[in-house]
């Protein structure tokens, strides 16, 4: 800005050395060496006013962007018009903010810029000076690098750029778009601050003994990374499914040591000079075969050490960088969790973390053995995994990263597998725990979460459970569903609810708020009434009829589906082993699980420690279709002879129907 005017007078003179010890801006230099010198002039004055003049001048590695503040010592002193910077003032503190021409300052070179101000009583020069929130005293120095812990600790919450660059052998093989500025930039501006990019190396290594990385591969994640710092994201990056490429075979196969020493010294030399925001993980979900458990604790214990003192030897803010080591398979059983422990025992060095994936109770997670709903045993799973890191790790002052979780089998392309309302669930409880526990957790997302196409949430209720749970807790029912008889009187119906330390506020549809007479709460129970359940349902029609929400005084709203529905029924079919489908009508219903046994009671099919099929893999309904299929994989362990099989619906009907397989031919009837 220009001056509009300046005066001659009594000229007053000072000059402030300082130190400037701030953070740098640009992607490589976090911790880069900074200091600076500070010449405040008062070029002018006269009674009531002056002229203040500035010079900052860089004595340390380049910075762009910066702010100068002080604070007069004597009241009434104050800024008015300025030039060559943003100079505001609040009270006696005052902020000087580069423009947009002198933002960057190189080693050694000068920004200057004035204002007018004004003064009564005294105009005393400021006695110290501070640089992007760092005193300046006259030097250089380089500010110590963040501790493990506080590292960590920014990166909450985390998202994973799953099925990318760790699929194989490129970045699209496996149905994604490439990776663009705008997702990343989408990713932020939701609230992670963190993102895991897995990276397969296999397809793009060279010959023995050199296994240089392709120059193209390297800049594509190079580049990626760069994208993601520049969003202001902390970035981990790692070896992904090299671990069951090659890594495996170690140490059977000799080069397997080599060829991990080498990708990581080229990575280590890569990425030398990026800043603490960037984290190394040595190696995803590893494993070894032909080894007992405890001969593959000491391989991983040799692959983690040779990371974690190669990455260290090459030197700049890797000597000090966040290193990352997994438990075997990223396990959270105890045995595991020891073996690792014993690995930060011996290496001692202070910035290391642990990392564990989760993806909750296996039955559950997969749907198979009956494991429809989140109950007990689910949670246990949950509790137990948290409260074992805990007393492992963190209790010893060592940050822990979830590296990955979700259901494995909650999948936009596979739905059903896990009702919404069920995972509603496992997701309010494990982010509590995890926000509680103090751990960072990382979000698997292969694209079941964020449409990478058009940068939206592939179900905004989930996407929502999971952002509430970063801060507070969310209240949930016993169900996200009442199903209501398409004929006949309908009747009042209730849900449980579980309220976590909330308040019932009100249901409401479409943003407005039903009438009080439409429902009643007594303690835990919310009950719909049959005329507000009447009028919701409208027609009738087979399906969902109306969703209303349940609000509460914290977290987000627990969504409640009204559905009408008869009992399905199904007809005689006649297939094959690998082609077999039973017609049902489903009349609005939901297919939950199926059971399978033979004559004599005993489990029917794959898995045969239970009588519950797995969804999906043995079986999937086709609600277009209006069938059920039987999957080969299921056929494929199926005897000769009658099975009969239950289907279980979510509304709690049931239906029963007995196949018969002669060879590769399934005939089938209703029972």
């Amino acid at each position: 800005m220009t001056p509009r005017f300046r005066r001659r007078s009594l000229v007053v003179a000072a000059a402030v050395i300082g130190l400037l010890a701030g953070t740098a801006t640009t992607a490589t230099s976090a911790q880069a060496a900074t200091g600076c010198r500070v010449a405040y002039t008062v070029g002018a004055q006269w009674p009531g006013g002056f002229t203040g003049d500035v010079a900052v001048t860089n004595l340390g590695d380049a910075i762009n962007g910066w702010k100068l503040t002080w604070t007069f010592p004597a009241a009434g002193q104050s800024v008015g018009q300025s030039w060559g910077a943003d100079v505001v003032a609040s009270g006696g503190a005052v902020t000087a903010t580069n423009a947009s021409w002198n933002a960057s300052i190189a080693t050694g070179g000068t920004v200057s810029f004035g204002f007018n101000g004004s003064w009564s009583g005294s105009n005393p020069v400021p006695a110290s000076f501070t640089l992007n929130g760092v005193a300046c005293t006259g030097g250089t120095s380089t500010p110590p690098a963040p501790s493990a812990r506080d590292t960590v600790a920014a990166m909450q919450p985390g998202w994973n750029l799953g099925n990318t660059l760790d699929a194989i052998p490129d970045e699209t093989s496996w149905g994604n778009p490439l990776t663009s500025r705008a997702l990343l930039h989408k990713v932020r501006s939701e609230g992670y601050r963190s993102i895991r990019i897995p990276v397969t190396w296999a397809d793009h290594l060279g010959a023995a003994p050199n296994h240089t990385i392709d120059a193209t591969w390297l800049a594509r994640v190079k580049q990626v990374v760069d994208m993601a710092l520049s969003e202001d994201l902390h970035v981990l990056i790692n070896l992904h499914h090299d671990s069951w490429r090659w890594i495996n075979t170690y140490p059977t196969d000799a080069t397997v040591l080599d060829r991990y020493t080498a990708v990581w010294t080229q990575l280590s030399s890569t990425f030398r000079d990026y800043p603490a925001e960037l984290v190394f993980e040595s190696i995803n979900e590893p494993d070894f075969t032909g080894v007992t458990d405890e001969q593959k604790y000491r391989l991983l214990n040799t692959l983690n050490t040779r990371f974690v003192q190669l990455v260290r030897a090459t030197g700049g803010h890797n000597a000090t960088r966040v290193l990352v080591l997994p438990t075997l398979w990223t396990n959270a059983e105890q045995p595991r969790l020891d073996a690792l422990n014993a690995t930060f025992t011996a290496l001692n060095d202070p910035y290391l973390a642990a990392t564990v994936h989760f993806y909750g109770w296996w039955p559950f997670s997969v749907n198979i053995a009956g494991g429809v709903r989140y109950n007990a045993d689910v949670r246990a799973d949950l509790n137990g995994t948290f409260d074992r890191v805990k007393a492992s790790f963190l209790d010893r002052g060592i940050p822990v990263i979830v590296g990955e979780w979700a259901l494995l089998n909650w999948d936009h392309n596979r739905p059903g597998v896990i009702e919404r309302g069920e995972f509603l669930k496992f997701i309010e409880e494990f982010n509590h725990r995890a926000r509680t526990t103090g751990v960072t957790t990382m979000v698997w997302d292969a694209g079941q979460f964020l449409n990478r196409t058009t940068l939206t949430w592939r179900d905004q209720v989930v996407a929502d459970m999971m952002k509430a749970g970063w801060t507070t807790r969310s209240a949930t029912a016993s169900s996200d569903q009442i199903y209501l008889p398409k004929a006949g009187a309908i009747p009042a119906k209730s849900l449980t609810l579980n309220l976590n330390g909330t308040t019932f506020q009100g249901l409401y549809q479409n943003g407005g708020a039903l009438a009080a007479s439409d429902y009643t709460v007594s303690g835990d129970t919310l009950t719909l009434t049959a005329a507000a359940l009447t009028r919701l349902a409208g027609d009738r029609a087979h399906g969902v009829n109306a969703t209303v929400e349940a609000r509460f005084s914290a977290g987000t709203a627990w969504p409640i589906s009204i559905i009408s529905s008869d009992q399905p029924t199904q007809s005689a079919t006649t297939g094959t082993t690998t082609s077999t489908t039973v017609p049902t009508q489903f009349k609005g219903d939901q297919l939950q699980t199926m059971e399978a046994v033979y004559a004599d009671g005993s489990p029917a099919g794959p898995a045969d420690w239970t009588t519950y099929k797995q969804f999906w893999e043995h079986f999937q309904p086709d609600y277009t279709a209006n069938v059920i299929i039987l999957k080969e994989a299921f056929f494929a362990e199926v005897d000769d002879g009658p099975v009969t099989l239950t289907f279980h619906f979510w509304s709690g009907a049931s239906t029963t129907y007995r196949i018969s397989r002669s060879g590769t031919t399934v005939t089938g009837a209703p029972v």
